[in-house]
């Protein structure tokens, strides 16, 4: 009995418990500041993306602005002013959406 408690006892006589707790504490540290916003902001985006619909003007991740013309699974395709370029774009490329009414 005594070498299974001699196994849960640092050296030094500090016990397991109190060498695992900082580390839980910064895992868990770890876990409120990093990755809970990011799953928090990858629901939004999730959410914009599944709300998209013709007539959104979009902006891509490489900067091309332009409306929303026809939606597919995973693309959709865009008109670019000035000469009306219509191009596909993966959705994934999208980073923010503002509504057609929104600038009236």
């Amino acid at each position: 009995m005594s070498a299974i408690v001699l196994l849960f006892q640092a050296p030094g006589g500090a016990s397991l418990g109190a060498l695992l707790l900082p580390l839980v504490v910064m895992l868990a540290f770890a876990y409120l500041v990093l990755i809970l916003p990011q799953q928090k902001r990858q629901k939004k985006w999730q959410a914009m993306l599944d709300a998209l619909k013709t007539g959104d003007k979009v902006i891509t991740s490489g900067g091309i602005r332009g409306t929303v013309i026809a939606l597919k699974d995973d693309a959709l395709h865009l008109r670019v002013p000035p000469d009306n370029l219509r191009i596909e774009v993966s959705k994934s490329a999208v980073v923010s959406v503002a509504t057609a009414d929104e600038g009236k």
